[in-house]
This record gives C-alpha cells, sequence and structure tokens, in this order.
C-alpha cells in the first residue's frame, strides 16, 4: 500500500494556496468547537495522525500483551506481602486498594503510551495511566475540524477511514463491569468524581454524562470534596444517590487531599457504591512499576515470553537514589537520561537531558530529584513524521514532528488511539505538546 501519510502530504502539497486558506479556516472552526482543556484551546496541525490497519493490529497486540503483564502484577500485589513492599505505598492508600473486590477486572480503563516506530514495528513504553486517563473529547473534536477540510476529503476518496468513538463504547463497557458486581442494579446512577476547582464546565466530563444518559443512566458531574455520606449511602450536592463512580481523581491527588475526600474515601471503605476503577489501579498508575517489572520478583510469575517482552520494550529504570545511580555517568550524560516523579501526571516535575538544558541546569534538576521520590529513565528517541502548522501559520512549511502513542484500553481490550507529537524530541505539556486527530486507513478495493 502507497504510504498514507505521504500521500497526504502530496495533497497538501500539490495546491498550498488552497491548503493555507482550509488551515485558516480549520482554526476557527477549532476556536469554536469543544476542543478546550480546562479553558485552553487544544493545538494541532493540519494532517491528522494516520496508521494503517496493520499498524492497528500489531498495536492491539502489544497493547493487549502488556495489559495481561499488569494483571498479574496486580494480582501478585494483592496476594503478595513482599512483593507489595517494592512499592513502597503509604499504608492509607494499601488499605485502599486491598478492600474486597466488588468486580473481577482488575484495570477498566487505561491509557497505555509508547514510542512507536512506524517503519520498523520498533516501540518502548513511556506510560501507563489509570483511571485519569483523558484526552478522548480532544481526538473527537480535533477529528470534527480537520475532517471538514478540503485535503481530508480528497484523502478519503482513496482510503476507507476509521475513527475512535471513545464515549458511548465506554459508558457500555462501564455498565458491562458494574454488572458483575454482586449489589449492581439495573440502570445505577452514576458520578463522575474529581476535583474540579470551581470548574463550572468540563466538555469531556459532559460528553460521558450524555453517553451514560443515553444509556439508561443518571448522570452527574461531581466534585469529589463535595459528596455526602449517611445511612450507609453516598449522595451528591444535588442529593442523588450514587450507586457507581466513575472515577477520574487521580489517586496521587486524592491521597495529597486525604483530609478533602473523607465522604468518597468512608463510602469506599464500606463498599457502599461501586468505584469504577478501584484503587488498585494505582498499582500500575505509579511509575515505580517501569522498575519494578524488571525486577526479579517480577520475573518468577511472568512466562518466558512476558519477560522477554518486558526486557525488549520496558526502559531500563531505577530509583533515582545515590546508592542506585552512577552520579558521575548521569551528570555526565544527560542525553542519555530522563527524570520523572515516582507519582505524578501530564508530565508534571519530568526533566530530560537533551531538551536544551544546560550542564548546570540538569546538575540542579538532578540533585533537586535526588531529594525526592524520583526515577531515573533511559531517554527514548521518539519517531519523527513530516506534518505541517497551517493552522496558526499560513506560512508555515512542512517539517518533522516527534511522535508519542496512546491506546485506549477499555476493559483489557483496544478501543482506540490517541497522538501527541512536538517539534522538539520531548512531548510534554510542558514544552510543545500538541495532539493530533488520529485515524486508521484502509485503501479502498473498488475506487474508480
Amino acid at each position: 500500500m502507497l504510504d498514507p501519510t505521504s500521500y497526504y502530504g502530496g495533497i497538501v502539497a500539490s495546491d498550498m494556496k488552497l491548503s493555507r486558506r482550509e488551515g485558516k479556516k480549520a482554526q476557527e472552526r477549532l476556536e469554536k468547537s469543544k476542543a478546550y482543556s480546562h479553558g485552553i484551546l487544544v493545538r494541532t496541525l493540519y494532517q491528522p495522525k494516520i496508521f494503517t490497519s496493520e499498524h492497528e493490529r500489531f498495536l492491539r497486540r502489544a497493547a493487549e500483551t502488556m495489559y495481561a503483564i499488569l494483571e498479574k502484577v496486580m494480582r501478585e500485589y494483592e496476594c503478595n506481602d513482599e512483593y507489595r513492599k517494592l512499592f513502597g505505598f503509604d499504608k492509607r492508600l494499601e488499605e485502599l486498594i486491598l478492600r474486597p473486590k466488588a468486580y473481577e477486572c482488575p484495570l477498566p480503563v487505561a491509557r497505555i503510551d509508547l514510542f512507536f516506530d512506524e517503519d520498523d514495528y520498533s516501540f518502548k513504553f513511556c506510560e501507563f495511566n489509570a483511571d485519569g486517563a483523558s484526552a478522548m473529547n480532544e481526538d473527537k473534536e480535533l477529528f470534527a475540524v480537520i475532517s471538514q477540510t478540503a485535503a481530508f476529503k480528497r484523502f478519503s476518496e482513496r482510503y476507507e477511514i476509521k475513527s475512535a468513538e471513545l464515549f458511548d463504547s465506554w459508558a457500555e463497557c462501564f455498565l458491562d463491569i458494574y454488572k458483575t458486581s454482586e449489589n449492581a442494579k439495573e440502570t445505577p446512577n452514576v458520578a463522575i468524581v474529581d476535583f474540579l476547582h470551581g470548574e463550572k464546565h468540563n466538555n469531556e466530563f459532559e460528553a460521558f454524562k450524555k453517553a451514560f444518559e443515553d444509556a439508561g443512566c443518571k448522570c452527574e458531574i461531581c466534585d469529589i470534596t463535595k459528596l455526602d455520606y449517611k445511612n450507609g449511602a453516598l449522595y451528591s450536592r444535588s442529593g442523588m444517590r450514587i450507586d457507581a463512580v466513575y472515577r477520574r481523581a487521580v489517586t496521587c491527588d486524592i491521597m495529597e487531599n486525604y483530609g478533602e475526600v473523607g465522604a468518597f474515601l468512608d463510602a469506599a471503605r464500606e463498599n457502599a457504591v461501586i468505584l469504577i476503577g478501584d484503587f488498585r489501579t494505582q498499582i500500575i498508575h505509579n511509575k515505580i512499576l517501569f522498575k519494578i517489572l524488571h525486577d526479579d520478583m517480577t520475573k518468577r510469575f511472568l512466562t518466558t515470553y512476558e519477560n522477554g517482552f518486558v526486557e525488549a520494550h520496558i526502559p531500563f529504570t531505577v530509583s533515582l537514589t545515590e546508592e542506585n545511580v552512577d552520579k558521575y555517568e548521569v551528570l555526565s550524560h544527560k542525553e542519555k537520561w530522563v527524570i520523572k516523579p515516582e507519582d505524578s501526571y501530564a508530565s508534571r516535575g519530568v526533566a530530560a537531558g537533551v531538551e536544551g538544558m544546560s550542564d548546570k541546569q540538569w546538575r540542579k534538576a538532578v540533585r533537586a530529584a535526588l531529594e525526592e521520590k524520583y526515577i531515573l529513565q533511559e531517554y527514548v528517541k521518539p519517531y519523527a513524521s513530516p506534518n505541517i502548522d497551517l493552522l496558526r501559520n499560513e506560512k508555515a512549511e512542512f517539517q518533522k514532528y516527534s511522535n508519542i502513542t496512546g491506546m485506549f484500553m477499555y476493559g483489557g481490550r483496544l478501543a482506540g488511539l490517541y497522538s501527541r507529537i512536538s517539534g522538539t524530541e520531548i512531548i510534554s505539556t510542558q514544552y510543545s505538546e500538541m495532539t493530533l486527530p488520529t485515524i486508521v486507513v484502509s485503501e479502498k478495493t473498488n475506487r474508480d
């Protein structure tokens, strides 16, 4: 098959006057769309991220293999006292994780991120996100904008195009998991729960709310600090009795604000509400997992194939301590390393030596991290592909952008792909990260 990314680029380049006009119109549509995250307009480029059906099949196998390994890790944590010590969780969190389980599915929703080379199919995992996994709405809104361009319409004459549907499919998966619980109701009242910080409107949460309502449920978006627990039931501020929670509040934020979420935690401890997902998802969300996956205790319960998979695709990772690292090596070869907080999200606290840091800045970052709970991880150079920023710059030309691929997993199955890119080798909200709508394509067999 003709490389579809190159073919799309050829369409754009064949009439740059038209493409520049179309880019400007796309930006105007984007500004009127719901592609806002916490009030900030999501940035994108003119060309979508394009995967072939072959890419998708390969990524599905990689995602499901990794998911199976994560399941084994979670079950080992629950039954092995010695293994739990590797994680070093707060005792309060450990107690929440080890509560009796309302349902079997250990990891209802996740986004598994990886650096994927589209040419030779090599890859390394970057991050595992659990209940706080987001950006479903970004993909949906960006696709709606880009699919109206002349280039996209011409491209679609040659290719069958598939875009992920991530809202109704999640409501369906959520309810399937919920119904395996002993105390499940036919149509539960669902609360989408997070720290809202006074935010009155969240486009992504509204889209999920509609999906639950379309599935027949009553649904509310609730601030986790403003719930009531009384007479053995959890209530929203409106007075709705909550049967099931779609937990978007990430565990580290809950633990940092432990005293403000008492009602939610009391309901969880007494199993008065069904949490999807439950606190055990923190086992895979914490970045210390990348180190633990290489540990001998993990190797003992994985198969030979799974251990080989970890060795090939999980970057070398250690705790960043004086005892664990050769400080001279780390300080002298900053281009080889990334430092990350053990428990964080949205790239907060991440520093990479390749990202234009002076030797002095790198030394300062490493020394500060030595005083906190950080990991040291080998740097993986991302795959680069051509694109063009015609939405915000009418004079833009094609250039290479670094890629990271996210794989949304619903109930252990691949639900869709998510793409972020950057003009530099570091793809992070702290730098120049952007989001692309993602499509999966195959050539039409009955073209004229």
